[in-house]
């Protein structure tokens, strides 16, 4: 039995001969029962006076020499004393439990979620700020370590991720959470120590200042030109880019709308409260371009639901496009706008409110435009909503933009007591 070669085997298995154990010699056997698919090598040997048998493979696995050569060196082991059956099952119980203990293990992704329903639902002013900013940033980029493997290399590879595309603000908001999450973690006896407590704001964005930046009426003129020319910048994005000057709304009120908040035969946006910063419902007076805009990006829907639905399959939960689309969108538009000082969307909502000052809206009016609560005593007791004053005031602001769009330009003329 010992000369027994691979063609021998083979010939069996052609034949369908079956058996229970064939010696192949040294303690190798050849097991080929009906159940078998393929025949299986099987080692046995006796230690402490009891027999042992162990599974080394099937054939198709292992040929004729390389299970020979295994079952050498196992007996040379069972001489040494070891049973190396019973070495294999503590091998494999321990890659079970390690398995086990992997899907068990506390992630950073478990851990921000304990922390967003524990400490920020029913909390938080603003929760879906502190969603946005785990969802995005944080279970991307560290989601699947496990806490006590986090290292700051982590964090700081996360937050200089988050600078390199252009979000410094972000990235302070991340750190801040991030020092959060795993100051909860420590509390509640989840891990040792905070991997985000050695960073300050100097290691992420830097330390903020209030912006300032609005774009001028020449700019203006100069964007709209280079939204045209930019190769890469889509049709969509340049409606996106103009809805949020004529209307100066947020970037995320806007991405994330859907069609059943507009009535366009009415030019009206009603913006309900949950997806406003304010947490209060707005009416929004749409004026005449922004109506054209809108139907236009309804046909480019193509029956979708959302006015800026995903463009193409994501592995993300949005159905929508992304905010941070614009952003990048709006880099390839800049370098076409050679000496103009840096702009981020956010900057338009401020354009708007500049331009609208400019163009003689009384302040009130202006910040209703803007979705602003109205500050001191009149905000308390004055809730007039200013809807018709504000149609008035944005109409202006869109005959203003189109001048710019089409690259002529006009005198502002004040019209401060004019809007009742």
């Amino acid at each position: 039995m010992g000369k027994l070669t691979d063609v021998e085997i083979r010939n069996w298995i052609k034949a369908g001969e079956r058996f229970d154990m064939r010696s192949i010699g040294d303690g190798l056997y050849l097991r080929y029962r009906e159940a078998d698919a393929v025949p299986l090598w099987r080692f046995r040997y006796r230690i402490g006076g009891k027999q042992r048998v162990m599974n080394l493979g099937g054939y198709g696995d292992l040929s004729l020499a390389d299970a020979r050569k295994t079952a050498k060196e196992l007996r040379a082991r069972v001489a040494l004393g070891h049973d190396v059956a019973a070495e294999k099952q503590e091998r494999k119980a321990e890659a079970v439990a390690k398995m086990e203990a992997g899907k068990n293990a506390l992630t950073v992704a478990k851990l921000s979620d304990e922390y967003f329903e524990r400490m920020i639902l029913g909390r938080w002013k603003h929760p879906n700020i502190v969603r946005s900013r785990i969802e995005k940033d944080i279970k991307p980029s560290i989601g699947k370590l496990k806490v006590e493997d986090v290292k700051p290399s982590h964090i700081d590879a996360m937050l200089q991720t988050i600078v390199k595309r252009g979000a410094p603000t972000i990235a302070n908001d991340v750190l801040r959470w991030a020092r959060r999450i795993f100051d909860y973690g420590i509390k509640r006896h989840m891990l040792q120590y905070n991997p985000a407590s050695a960073f300050d704001l100097s290691d992420a964005g830097g330390r903020e200042e209030a912006r300032e930046r609005a774009l001028s009426g020449d700019e203006l003129v100069l964007l709209f030109q280079a939204m045209r020319d930019a190769k890469g910048f889509s049709y969509e994005n340049l409606l996106a880019v103009k809805l949020l000057l004529l209307l100066a709304v947020r970037k995320g009120e806007l991405v994330g709308a859907r069609w059943a908040e507009f009535n366009l035969d009415q030019a009206v946006w009603c913006l309900p409260a949950e997806r406003t910063k304010t947490e209060a419902a707005i009416d929004i007076p749409l004026p005449v371009p922004a109506v054209d805009a809108l139907r236009e990006l309804h046909r480019l829907a193509c029956g979708s639901e959302w006015v800026f639905p995903a463009r193409k399959v994501q592995h993300r939960m949005i159905p929508h496009i992304h905010e941070n689309t614009l952003n990048v969108a709006l880099s390839k538009v800049k370098p076409l706008m050679p000496g103009v000082e840096p702009f981020c969307v956010h900057d338009f909502r401020r354009t708007a409110r500049t331009h609208l000052a400019a163009l003689g809206v009384d302040p009130h009016i202006a910040e209703r435009c803007l979705n602003h609560k109205i500050k001191g005593v009149e905000g308390i007791y004055n809730r007039h909503d200013y809807f018709e004053e504000r149609r008035k005031a944005l109409e202006l602001w869109a005959k203003y933009l189109e001048s710019c769009e089409k690259g002529e330009g006009w005198n502002v003329v004040p019209f401060r007591r004019s809007m009742g």
